[in-house]
């Protein structure tokens, strides 16, 4: 099991990211934007750099939801290899069978 500090940093990540995501984007389009002028774009930086660094996507880490460990992540079935073969090997996925020769 992971650090339960670690597992909830990443919650309040997730919800930072949700609340900002429609402001971030808005911000990001302005400054994209080469028909409009410099300076506009140039404060529209200046503002998604005062937004917290935790509302950015690329803060989050991806974690198993079973224990919290954030190595070995397998994004479609949202857990690590190691829950993943504990919970296979105890027959409660359907489908996953343990190999044995």
């Amino acid at each position: 099991m992971a650090k339960v500090s670690a597992v909830e940093k990443n919650k309040r990540r997730r919800k930072m990211v949700d609340r900002y995501a429609a402001k971030r984007a808005e911000l990001k389009a302005i400054v994209k934007d080469q028909s409009k002028p410099i300076e506009e774009r140039f404060q529209a930086q200046l503002k998604l750099a005062a937004l917290p660094r935790n509302s950015s996507k690329t803060r989050i880490r991806n974690r198993c939801d079973v224990t919290g460990r954030p190595r070995a992540y397998y994004r479609k079935l949202k857990m690590s290899r190691v829950a993943l073969r504990e919970l296979g090997n105890n027959g409660l996925i359907p489908g996953l069978v343990k190999s044995s020769w």
